[in-house]
């Protein structure tokens, strides 16, 4: 394995054990990214501190060692290998609970995100720093890079009123910060914060994609298998408010997109014509697994990111939005909302009903691409006070 040139939170534990969790009972909210750069799993660092002690374990979505699929519930468990509780954050409940909190001193968290709004562990963060700050718990976050880096922020910010599981907080899409910073900036906005800790990264800057940490990538989700996947996922993962497939069921999840009823080699040409940067589009075929379409022919497109500098994936996906609401008026549909009385899933992941609303009229592209730019300029300025890492290594 190549030599690393960052060190995660996780990587520092054992180092920094004295001074983050000594004499505590400590529980763990992990899931398989929580591993160091030699590919230990935190939890049994954890297990193995001198002068703490691993007394629960927490799993969000997809479980704890990644054994579930997206959106599949379960319950809670123990654990085989350490014989201690595993409490289901993915369930009947979404935080947890004062009774679980009874025998921890403090939850240490340590999952890599994609620095984006709509990622269930976001919203996992911040309903359990808002449990903490209930029951008196200290909260340990283990950083981690940001894998699109930290410098770009990219998208509208949730609007009041459609907070869910895909949006808890008001961020734009893309936050341009790592965990750790983002936990600090919630922690200063809640009514009731918590005692909260960051173990910091050590030769990590924002201009750091994740490529270029030496860290090795570990599937997030079982639909973001490579850097490809967390690249465009910021814009196609709109798609999954339509009725066309987001490629959940494929080999290329979020980088193709298509429907049995789809012109893709029009959908190509259109997309191209349009020259955005740093991205291009090449008609394909493709059959889902599982999912939407499972087990059809889909026709559709496969987006190769060509410049990651200039690359802007929301952007990208409004734009492929707007080109099949022209070219499908009559097939392409917007999901309806999940239950009676809901929003539509587009209306969560965007942050409000602009894209519903608006998408399809003669200006109205435009019109939501300078509101989201005004909001992530504003987001960018904010965010400011809560950085912990400079542009370049220092």
């Amino acid at each position: 394995m190549s030599k690393n040139r960052v060190l995660t939170g996780a990587d520092r534990l054992p180092e920094v054990e004295q001074s983050f969790v000594r004499d505590k009972r400590i529980g763990l909210l992990t899931n398989p990214t929580g591993r160091t750069s030699s590919l230990e799993s935190v939890i049994d660092i954890c297990a193995n501190l001198q002068s703490a002690k691993l007394t629960a374990l927490f799993a969000c979505e997809h479980g704890i060692r990644g054994e579930r699929q997206a959106g599949v519930l379960f319950e809670d468990e123990i654990d085989e290998q350490h014989g201690i509780p595993v409490y289901s954050l993915y369930g009947k409940r979404r935080k947890p609970e004062p009774e679980m909190l009874e025998q921890v001193d403090a939850v240490v968290f340590d999952i890599q995100d994609l620095g984006v709004r709509f990622y269930t562990y976001l919203t996992t963060l911040i309903y359990t720093m808002g449990a903490c700050a209930e029951s008196g718990k200290e909260m340990i976050v283990l950083d981690r890079p940001n894998p699109l880096g930290g410098i770009i922020c990219e998208g509208g910010v949730l609007q009041e009123g459609y907070r869910s599981m895909v949006g808890a907080w008001p961020i734009p899409f893309r936050t341009g910060m790592t965990i750790g910073e983002f936990a600090k900036w919630v922690n200063s906005e809640m009514d009731k914060p918590c005692n909260l800790q960051v173990v910091p990264m050590i030769g990590w800057h924002r201009g750091m994609e994740y490529s270029d940490t030496g860290l090795p990538w570990i599937m997030p989700s079982p639909n973001i298998p490579t850097l490809d996947s967390a690249r465009v996922y910021p814009g196609t993962c709109l798609i999954e408010g339509t009725n066309l497939s987001e490629g959940r069921g494929t080999t290329r999840p979020f980088e193709l997109i298509g429907a049995p009823w789809l012109n893709g080699k029009k959908l190509a040409e259109t997309m191209n014509d349009l020259e955005l940067p740093g991205v291009r589009f090449c008609p394909t075929y493709f059959t889902p697994t599982f999912s939407k379409h499972q087990g059809e022919l889909c026709a559709g497109v496969q987006l190769f990111v060509t410049d990651r500098h200039k690359f802007r994936p929301v952007t990208v996906g409004l734009h492929l939005l707007k080109a099949v609401q022209r070219m499908h008026p009559g097939r392409f549909e917007w999901l309806p909302p999940y239950k009676e009385g809901g929003k539509p899933f587009i209306d969560l992941l965007s942050g409000s009903d602009a894209v519903r609303t608006k998408l399809h009229t003669p200006t109205g592209l435009e019109e939501i691409t300078a509101e989201w730019d005004r909001q992530a300029a504003e987001w960018e300025e904010k965010r400011k006070p809560y950085l912990l890492y400079g542009e370049e290594s220092e």
